[in-house]
């Protein structure tokens, strides 16, 4: 399912630096030319520094994509959905699929590149299980998996080409890759997104800030729309209440927040809350798992 997408004076020396005054930077895809995977080199890395709020702007390519964030929080859209990743976790992209992508805190972005076969898709899996790998995935991302990532060499193809010890070793980092990617816990964390232009706008500015309004009726009236339209509308184009969607959106914020290391105390007061049980409650319901399992979450 495709995925999501912050004061007393001082708490805001506790939170990454969001730069909101500052005009975003809006660039291309960034070079993925320079670092196209091959059967000889089948996992190519790449890694650039972004300042919060940069967008790079939708693009695709012919091969499948790992991204991850090793510090600061991505927001990774697609056609029909949105989500974050914070460091404890990449998001998995198949070939072809269009997306576009933002810092929503100054990130240290490294992407993965990976060769597929013909008619192919995953990381190197056999031919029956690669149904769930022809849709975005986030996975969790275990410490060895980070690990690999660090090391893989990013010299891109129009730099000092590498040796030979120095392609055994990325041969080698790129196998223990792929297994760490096959058998990595896909984590239901998604936000379905619209293609009805009200509806849309409307969910961006959920995504922006959830907690601003409390009710439907005060999200709708900022489209123009009627509730009972915009209700129609949820269940037609997202197959969702409002409030089951939303509650998504709760999801992936909290995500976002316990990237900057807030305790769950803390979150669950962010996301309107009034308590710490009501939060945990719902993280429960939704995923199965504890909030500090499902966040990496401090407890205080």
């Amino acid at each position: 399912m495709p995925q999501p997408l912050l004061t007393l004076p001082d708490e805001d020396a506790r939170r990454p630096q969001r730069h909101a005054a500052r005009p975003p930077d809006v660039v291309a895809a960034i070079t993925p030319h320079l670092y196209v995977p091959s059967r000889e080199r089948p996992v190519r890395s790449k890694l650039r520094h972004l300042r919060a709020d940069t967008r790079v702007l939708p693009h695709s390519h012919p091969w499948a994509q790992v991204a991850i964030s090793t510090t600061g929080v991505i927001r990774m859209t697609v056609e029909r959905g949105t989500y974050i990743v914070p460091p404890s976790r990449a998001l998995w992209i198949p070939p072809g699929m269009e997306h576009a992508v933002t810092m929503v805190e100054d990130a240290e972005l490294r992407t993965l590149y990976f060769y597929q076969a013909p008619g192919r898709c995953g990381p190197a899996v056999a031919a029956q299980d690669e149904a769930p790998w022809r849709q975005c995935r986030v996975l969790q991302v275990s410490e060895l998996l980070r690990a690999l990532v660090r090391e893989m060499p990013c010299v891109p193809d129009d730099g000092p080409a590498l040796d030979a010890a120095a392609l055994r070793r990325e041969s080698l980092l790129s196998a223990l890759i792929l297994e760490e990617l096959r058998n990595a816990t896909a984590v239901r964390l998604g936000v379905d997104l619209p293609r009805d232009k009200r509806l849309r706008h409307l969910c961006e500015a959920v995504l922006a800030d959830p907690t601003r309004h409390d009710t439907l009726a005060d999200w709708a009236r900022d489209t123009g729309a009627s509730p009972r339209t915009v209700a129609r509308l949820f269940k037609q184009e997202l197959g969702h209440t409002f409030t089951d969607w939303r509650q998504q959106v709760i999801l992936a914020k909290a995500v976002a927040l316990a990237a900057g290391r807030l305790p769950i105390n803390q979150i669950a007061a962010e996301l309107g809350y009034n308590s710490p049980s009501a939060f945990s409650a719902m993280v429960r319901r939704t995923v199965g798992m504890s909030p500090a399992r499902f966040l990496g979450a401090h407890k205080e």
